[in-house]
């Protein structure tokens, strides 16, 4: 008798691109782009720039909003980050786009020394954060924060979804001093508009209460955390989830404050390698601060160069799709 094996559908190129959302997910197109135009309309200060990459950062449409105020400075992403610096010292407030990995690996030094150090109003917002592509090591940001927690003075955030970045641009705007943002582009999940939520700049944020476990988690992987939660809730596991979309500066007090809660499992959950980001931050905020978890993990992407494949299948190999999250937290309540 032959056994009669299920076929997984074949996935399609297009599960390869930037696009995390599930089937049937609620998603909204563009709100990057959408929301600078809106905000721009009463700042005339404010300009659009990228290096080559409008249409794929959402900036397109800043573009034809207002083509006098953008900037295309081609494959040049050193020129890209000069520029905006420069465009900073006479007044104006440069958005600039481009992809993670181009954004830190090639133009870190002209953050660092021509943005950082003068301290200049630029903001750089960066697409294909960690594993939200499947075009392997020369597209996967993995340690972009790492990077750039590093630099003093730079504000970091990592939205979770649409309505995060919808409410962050502006924030991000008046901002005063350099600010690095992980960008989701093109249709992006909405999640956050189910729990009353409210984008503030250096505020973490509870989005449920739990008893048994509390996930810290930043950028999608809230919004895995929060689809983790409700599953668990069969099994009787009570999980909180509290989103921390400002990585640097850090929540200092609100993730204390949640940690103290004796008895639970913590869990530091995020889009980015084990080495460096959110879940080294708050290891080290905690430890500073002489504060004991009954168990501590970090659920992370591995410290290695990853593979290239389809989004849904790179991240149940690493450990960071919701099937592979669930698995992970009821083997550590064993």
């Amino acid at each position: 008798m032959n056994a009669v094996t299920e076929k997984k559908p074949r996935l399609t190129t297009s599960a390869m691109i930037a696009s995390i959302a599930s089937e049937g997910q609620r998603v909204q197109a563009a709100p990057f782009g959408k929301a600078l135009v809106e905000y721009a309309a009463n700042r005339p200060d404010i300009v659009g720039m990228t290096a080559d990459l409008g249409k794929y950062t959402d900036m397109h449409l800043f573009a034809q909003a207002y083509p006098e105020r953008f900037f295309q400075m081609g494959m040049a992403e050193q020129l890209l980050m000069a520029a905006a610096g420069g465009m900073a010292k006479e007044g104006l407030t440069p958005f600039a786009t481009t992809y993670a990995v181009f954004g830190t690996r090639r133009a870190y030094d002209f953050i660092h020394q021509v943005i950082a150090e003068e301290n200049l109003n630029v903001k750089i917002c960066c697409a294909l954060p960690g594993l939200t592509t499947g075009y392997g090591p020369s597209h996967q940001a993995t340690e972009d924060l790492a990077m750039m927690r590093a630099i003093p003075g730079l504000t970091i955030v990592d939205p979770c979804d649409a309505l995060d970045i919808e409410q962050a641009v502006p924030q991000i705007a008046e901002h005063k001093g350099p600010v690095y943002m992980r960008l989701l582009r093109g249709n992006v999940p909405l999640v956050l508009d189910e729990y009353n939520y409210k984008f503030e700049l250096g505020k973490a944020k509870m989005l449920r209460e739990g008893t048994d476990v509390l996930v810290i988690s930043s950028g999608f992987m809230t919004m895995r955390s929060l689809e983790v939660a409700k599953q668990l809730d069969a099994d009787k596991v009570n999980v909180a989830v509290l989103h921390c979309p400002t990585i640097k500066p850090l929540d200092e007090a609100t993730i204390l404050a949640e940690v103290r809660k004796a008895g639970r499992l913590v869990v530091v959950a995020e889009n980015h390698s084990i080495v460096g980001g959110l879940g080294e931050a708050v290891a080290s905020l905690l430890m500073r601060e002489g504060v004991i978890p009954a168990k501590f993990r970090m659920l992370a992407l591995p410290d290695a160069f990853l593979d290239a494949g389809a989004l849904p299948t790179l991240h149940d190999r690493y450990g960071i799709s919701a099937e592979k999250m669930n698995s992970r937290i009821k083997a550590l309540l064993a």
